[in-house]
């Protein structure tokens, strides 16, 4: 699936994003992002072969299988929380995709198996916003066996539909983010199957299991009284 007329994706978003681009392929559309991006600038990729996922974790998107972009923002204004900028991203999905759930911070899942992945750069004031949606796989190319896509969920979408629709809640959501709206929070924690989970989190130095409290206001996940800003959480008993 590809991006058929990035005239009207543009036109249909201008409202949040000032210019919407599109290119075949790339190494990554962050560092593209980040190195000549400019707030209100978007850069959408068929392909990419050298993207940085969480914890500097290596991914490739094959051709056409995802809606990969990054979105850039001026945070010159923002207050500075930006543990919650991780979590709009996420949330907006959900606005889109009703069938997907959270799994703390930003694990975009549906049934428990990863759809998407978010990823966030700074060069203040400017950030970037960089997602890979899981849109039409084969199961055999799936990275590894607790990924989806939507098509293997039965959500068959029109690409560029889908696309004025995920950028429209990206600049709704961000925009709460950056206008320290505290629904974006609200709304994260409906979404967030972490919220109540058994879990053990695995930390720089050490691993941590319990019962998850809550998130709280700096998007932190509580274990167990305990709040964590940085790790990978596996749920221990998910819910389908």
């Amino acid at each position: 699936m590809s991006v058929r007329d990035i005239n009207r994706i543009q036109e249909a978003v201008a409202e949040y994003w000032r210019d919407v681009q599109w290119v075949e392929s790339t190494g990554s559309t962050n560092a593209d992002m980040l190195a000549h991006g400019e707030p209100g600038m978007v850069l959408i990729a068929d392909e990419q072969t050298d993207g940085k996922g969480r914890l500097g974790r290596h991914w490739v998107s094959p051709k056409g299988s995802q809606l990969a972009m990054s979105m850039v923002l001026d945070a010159s204004k923002h207050p500075g929380d930006f543990g919650l900028l991780s979590i709009a991203p996420g949330v907006a999905v959900t606005d889109v995709v009703p069938e997907a759930q959270l799994k703390w911070p930003n694990d975009v899942q549906i049934r428990g198996k990863k759809i998407a992945g978010i990823l966030s750069g700074l060069d203040m004031p400017k950030v970037v916003v960089g997602i890979g949606i899981n849109v039409a796989m084969r199961p055999e190319d799936l990275p590894v066996e607790t990924a989806t896509a939507l098509n293997l969920e039965g959500i068959e979408v029109d690409f560029d539909d889908f696309t004025i629709d995920i950028l429209t809640a990206m600049g709704q959501r961000l925009g709460q983010w950056l206008d320290g709206d505290p629904r974006l929070l609200e709304d994260y924690r409906r979404v967030c199957t972490t919220i109540g989970q058994e879990v053990r989190m695995e930390l720089h130095n050490g691993v941590v299991t319990g019962t998850v409290d809550g998130v709280n206001d700096a998007g932190e996940v509580i274990i167990d009284g305990t709040a964590y800003a940085v790790g990978d959480v596996h749920h221990l008993r998910p819910r389908a």
